[in-house]
């Protein structure tokens, strides 16, 4: 914002006004409205002053110990995480137990924590539709709509230029993090590849809904052997199972990068933003 003197040519450029985590709450709660979360999820804020300034902003997908400490020693003043700190309740949060431990460690250092879950997951922009778009796929639209509007739903389907199953695989391996487990994959590795669904975190609750689809493979997390093992039975799509953390980062440069523009032209001065590159995958290594 600029202002001119009307006794003078010259042009004075005001100071860029600070955000604050409430300013910074208001968009998340507009893109990620709560209310779409489901019922049993717990996100929105979990610590911090929506009063306090925010100038820097860590991305996680797990409010884990090492990723706390990396906010601390960075000087982040928000952690948006992914995943519910308190998915279930609690009676307290004394430093001799780790989340209570996270909890202290970011309050001392005046570093907010902030998750949002199933409502990311399902929203245009959101955990699954950033997975679609890293791994190539356009004509976008949700596995199962909500009421919430055509856009909004669980995981999305898309298409990519023909390819064949290995490739595709290979594609999967190439964008995502690195992970000790890597990409898994059921299906012959020349079968013609051309419509793909994709569902960030565990999704085999949607292999039902898939196995009689036009998809040529469903590429999700945490799949379970004997449901694995019947779908691709069945001779519906091939499978791929990919590490559910590594599936769910690819969220955070988006909406890392959404954020800084936002605050930039809102409130006059951008946030700094971040993305954690500590793995908080829980396998860390294969034999």
């Amino acid at each position: 914002m600029k202002w001119r003197a009307s006794s003078c040519a010259a042009v004075a450029t005001l100071p860029a006004m600070p955000s604050t985590l409430g300013e910074v709450l208001a968009l998340l709660h507009e893109w990620f409205p709560p209310e779409t979360a489901e019922e049993w999820d717990a996100v929105g804020l979990v610590w911090g002053d929506p009063a306090q300034t925010v100038e820097k902003v860590l991305f996680a997908v797990d409010a884990a110990p090492a990723v706390g400490a990396e906010a601390v020693a960075w000087g982040a003043d928000l952690l948006i995480v992914h995943h519910p700190l308190f998915l279930t309740p609690v009676h307290g949060i004394p430093r001799s137990d780790p989340k209570g431990r996270l909890v202290g460690t970011l309050a001392d250092a005046g570093c907010g924590l902030f998750t949002a879950h199933t409502n990311a997951d399902q929203a245009v922009g959101g955990v699954s539709h950033a997975l679609a778009l890293a791994l190539g796929l356009t004509e976008l639209r949700p596995i199962v709509p909500t009421s919430w509007g055509p856009e909004i739903g669980t995981g999305r389907i898309g298409v990519v230029p023909e390819t064949t199953l290995a490739e595709f695989a290979a594609r999967a391996a190439r964008v995502l993090p690195a992970t000790a487990a890597g990409v898994r994959v059921g299906g012959d590795p020349g079968r013609p590849v051309r419509t793909v669904a994709v569902c960030g975190g565990s999704g085999d609750a949607l292999l039902d809904q898939l196995a009689a689809g036009d998809v040529d493979v469903y590429l999700t997390s945490d799949l379970r052997h004997h449901r694995a093992a019947e779908f691709l039975e069945a001779d519906g799509p091939a499978l791929i199972d990919v590490p559910h953390w590594a599936a769910e980062w690819t969220w955070l440069p988006v909406v890392a990068e959404r954020l800084e523009g936002a605050t930039a032209a809102t409130v006059g001065g951008s946030v700094a933003t971040r993305v954690s590159l500590t793995p908080t995958d829980p396998w860390t290594f294969r034999i």
